[in-house]
């Protein structure tokens, strides 16, 4: 068994601490890139980041990438492609993983075929029938890294990245137990840039950012609330509740959305979603807008997006924007674009991550087994709340109690994702058409419309489906 050397000191300065990273779909176009601005600023980290993909070629673009990061930064940090993922694990400290779970043309049958039945969706890849068959790609994927990880690197800390969040942590814990894993999500940013913004209000020349707003957090992955809000010793529960009640019925933003800017219109929101369900449940919503409303029946938001103040975003415009980087990112690695100012991003998973190597505590929102963190909600369940980052590993801080009705909503999907990821793991595929016919997005058809559906749309997947699963699809 391998015995992680997470607490060694890096021999390249004082103050450094050496690891092994291995990051599995080292070829992103997202996460990876940040992992690298994130590692040359924060400085702290030194060693090697192994980088697997089964895009040999795009990882190979990501470690000239970080090594050219590395070098221009004087960040003692190796970037290497590693095309053998037994390699990649082995020795490991800290493995992250941000996998796509098919390529975009499967997400856009994800989208289209529901849309035939008048289901739309903004994202697609959490709930909803969209975020059911990403799920039935992605969990037979998740449970050979899962079970990779069990065998060469079974210390290791493992972020999981990838979508659908709840679903793909839990099935790193159900193939392998012994797992230390937990799933980052960035979607509660939104609410603590908005308490950030009040505080500065309250106190004019303070310059607060996210990064000093206390929440606490209950929930899933991407429908998350928050029932207290800390700034700098300052109760801001009250603050933010009477601006939320000024704009539930406009929304808001610090700035509007630029009418010409095509990305914020299809990824930004008026956070009036929110401060609707706070009008409703009592309690404060933190993910973003689109997300949330994915979690409720279609006339609740869905079929009135535009009013509510979000766009459905198009893989169209995915595909177009996956291009672009693709080849903006490939100048950067080949030296033919100077390199964006270097400074840290937004993301938290880097602060998670320098707390385990380090032992210096860090707190905020991870997705992890319920162990009771959350009352009332089904135990080991995945479920999101603060957790502490430390030398101890990741312990999940127990956060109250969801509104009852809140509570059955919430308890509703978590069961259906575990029992997914029972079903696709057993290969129980008579479970799988109860489980995708129960979700609230399809309340409104009639049995004949929700079976010729998630024939369609298994139809359309199932090249990326596992041969278990593909009879489902005949």
């Amino acid at each position: 068994m391998h015995d992680s050397g997470y607490r060694k000191k890096s021999t390249a300065g004082p103050g450094t601490t050496e690891a092994v990273i291995a990051y599995i779909g080292g070829g992103s176009l997202n996460w990876a890139p940040t992992l690298m601005g994130d590692l040359a600023a924060h400085g702290a980290i030194s060693g090697e980041v192994r980088l697997f993909d089964i895009d040999v070629e795009a990882s190979e673009r990501n470690a000239r990438l970080g090594n050219r990061y590395a070098v221009e930064t004087a960040t003692d940090i190796r970037y290497r492609a590693e095309p053998d993922l037994a390699r990649a694990l082995i020795g490991a400290d800290v493995v992250v993983i941000s996998i796509l779970p098919g390529p975009l043309e499967a997400m856009a049958a994800d989208l289209a075929i529901p849309a035939q039945f008048g289901i739309v969706q903004s994202v697609g890849d959490t709930v909803g029938p969209g975020g059911f068959v990403r799920a039935l790609r992605s969990i037979p994927m998740m449970a050979q890294i899962g079970a990779a990880i069990g065998e060469h690197a079974p210390n290791a800390h493992v972020c999981n990245l990838t979508n659908p969040m709840s679903v793909l942590t839990g099935t790193l814990h159900a193939i392998y137990p012994g797992i230390r894993a937990w799933g980052e999500c960035h979607e509660v940013t939104k609410l603590r840039e908005i308490a950030a913004w009040l505080g500065n209000r309250q106190r004019p020349g303070t310059g607060y950012t996210h990064r000093d707003v206390q929440v606490n957090v209950l929930g899933l992955n991407h429908f998350t609330f928050v029932d207290a809000i800390s700034l700098d010793g300052m109760d801001l529960m009250p603050t933010y509740t009477a601006h939320a009640t000024t704009h539930v019925a406009r929304g808001w933003r610090e700035s509007p959305i630029d009418p010409d800017d095509e990305k914020q219109g299809y990824f930004e929101d008026i956070n009036r979603v929110k401060y609707d369900l706070l009008r409703r449940f009592g309690i404060a919503a933190a993910a973003g807008d689109r997300h949330l409303a994915e979690f409720l029946p279609q006339e609740d938001y869905l079929l009135e997006a535009a009013g509510w103040g979000f766009g459905l975003t198009p893989v169209e415009y995915r595909i177009r924007e996956q291009a672009e980087r693709k080849t903006w990112l490939g100048a950067l690695a080949d030296g033919e674009r100077a390199l964006p100012p270097v400074k840290r991003s937004s993301e938290a998973f880097l602060d998670q991550i320098a707390a385990l190597l380090t032992g210096t505590p860090h707190v905020s929102n991870a997705n992890l087994p319920n162990r009771g963190q959350i009352a009332g909600l089904p135990l080991d369940t995945i479920v999101e709340t603060n957790a502490l980052f430390s030398g101890l590993g990741v312990q999940p801080i127990h956060a109250g109690r969801l509104p009852d009705r809140l509570a059955r909503i919430v308890t509703d999907h978590a069961t259906r994702q575990a029992a997914l990821v029972s079903a696709v793991l057993d290969g129980n595929t008579d479970a799988l058409f109860p489980l995708f016919a129960s979700d609230p997005a399809l309340r409104a058809l009639g049995e004949a419309e929700k079976r010729a559906m998630f024939k369609d749309m298994l139809a359309a997947t199932a090249r990326w489906l596992p041969e278990t699963l593909t009879k489902e699809a005949a």
